[in-house]
């Protein structure tokens, strides 16, 4: 179907669709067959090409956004140097944390889960053994260490730990 006909079926104006296709927001044009062909004077909008545009419609008005900022959010997406650009923003205005703290908050978790300390499965959680929460040190612990998140993530074998080890014992 033509644009205006498609912009009629989409509740929007031919000139937002040809905005929309000048942002990227729209399937690029397929020749059939393949082959390189001038393009068409009018174009053609398929079942598949309302179906991307309705798609982008819905995102807009989910995240109060404009087609700009979606085009923009594609670009994050698609272009690695915008990705790790956006991404380094995130990091110094706070929102986004360090990519070495994510992976040691997610070791940590991991680790009291399979030990059973963890907020999920942790033995209190359970109904476990009397005591539990009685502030003795775990079984097994050594004596003069903490069971804190750092000896408790190594005791559970953890990868992201293991220079941190290494460095406090010397053999590096």
């Amino acid at each position: 179907m033509r644009i205006t006909e498609a912009a009629r079926v989409l509740g929007t104006s031919a000139r937002m669709l040809r905005y929309r296709e000048s942002l990227g927001l729209l399937p690029l044009l397929r020749p059939p067959g393949g082959r390189a062909r001038p393009r068409p004077a009018h174009r053609q909008f398929t079942e598949r090409d309302l179906d991307a545009v309705a798609l982008g419609l819905a995102i807009e008005r989910r995240y109060d956004i404009s087609p700009a900022a979606l085009a923009f959010g594609l670009k994050v997406m698609t272009d690695p140097a915008a990705r790790s650009q956006v991404a380094e923003l995130g990091r110094r205005t706070g929102r986004i944390g360090s990519p070495v703290t994510r992976a040691l908050d997610f070791e940590q978790e991991r680790a009291l889960r399979l030990l059973g300390l963890g907020p999920a499965g942790g033995a209190a959680a359970r109904g476990g053994a009397p005591g539990a929460d009685s502030g003795s040190p775990a079984p097994g612990a050594r004596p003069g260490h903490s069971s804190g998140s750092r000896s408790t993530a190594r005791t559970a074998g953890s990868v992201a730990s293991a220079p941190a080890a290494r460095y406090r014992s010397g053999s590096r």
